[in-house]
């Protein structure tokens, strides 16, 4: 099942505006698996860009390098315009070059997985509070304040005191948007964030990415929700066997795929 969104304004997003996110020639490999074999790709201020893309493709494991969670093995990653500093690890791969400058670039970002990720033995405003004040040193009283606004703002505020146990799947995956909006990021980054939703919850977390697109929010989204993608999307990029196999805006991808393998994908998925 896939809601119905409302039609949402693309933004007018040109190469004058400031470049969020920049990954270029990103190659990962886990042992003999090769994952991402030069994936560049860019997001600039205000773009919604929409990842597609078999199982095993390298969606996932995009968005864990460019959150710093997967060292790459080589390549570019910038984010607002700096350059994430990596070493050798002495094993074909890479390590963070500073610590400080990861959990800085961190800061940038808000991530959604699959998965909820809440904190099962914190109540949700406790969940979307945590990181402000114990990481970015917010004071509780505000970090509180712009919490409850946050919960408001995804239809949570009634259930802050409530435990993650408590709401349903679509609650949480709601209260975990709210968490990463707390931090204030310049983008955010969504993992699939419908996957782990029985059918009937997933339109109230796409009515949530969606408000946020008609925002202007800067996002990347890799998702398997195709009519959604072609809704919210300023950019569509198709990754195929950890390849860029096509990218263009939602109307060429959907509506006219260049590639046999996008033509295959959009078939199968359609």
């Amino acid at each position: 099942m896939t809601a119905t969104i409302m039609a949402i304004p693309r933004h007018a997003v040109t190469d004058t505006a400031a470049e969020a996110i920049h990954v270029q020639d990103l190659h990962k490999k886990f042992g003999a698996l090769h994952v991402l074999k030069g994936v560049s790709l860019s997001a600039r201020d205000g773009d919604v860009v929409a990842i597609i893309g078999g199982s095993g493709s390298g969606k996932s494991t995009l968005l864990r390098c460019i959150n710093c969670l997967e060292n790459p093995t080589s390549g570019v990653i910038r984010v607002n315009g700096e350059e994430i500093r990596l070493k050798p690890d002495g094993n074909g791969s890479t390590l963070p070059a500073d610590r400080k400058q990861i959990e800085r670039v961190r800061s940038r970002l808000g991530m959604v997985f699959q998965s909820f990720n809440l904190w099962t033995h914190m109540t949700l405003i406790e969940n979307v509070i945590e990181v402000p004040v114990h990481v970015l040193g917010v004071k509780r009283e505000m970090a509180i304040i712009e919490a409850e606004k946050l919960l408001a703002r995804v239809g949570l505020l009634e259930k802050r005191h409530v435990y993650p146990a408590f709401l349903s799947g679509g609650q949480q995956q709601r209260g975990a948007i709210a968490r990463a909006l707390a931090v204030q990021p310049r983008v955010m980054l969504f993992d699939e964030p419908t996957s782990s939703l029985d059918p009937e919850l997933i339109g109230e977390v796409l009515g949530v990415i969606g408000d946020l697109a008609r925002e202007g929010r800067t996002m990347i989204l890799v998702t398997h929700e195709m009519k959604f993608a072609r809704e919210v999307a300023t950019r569509v990029v198709f990754l195929h066997e950890g390849r860029v196999e096509e990218e263009g805006s939602p109307d060429a991808i959907f509506g006219s795929p260049k590639s046999e393998r996008l033509q295959q994908f959009i078939r199968r998925v359609g």
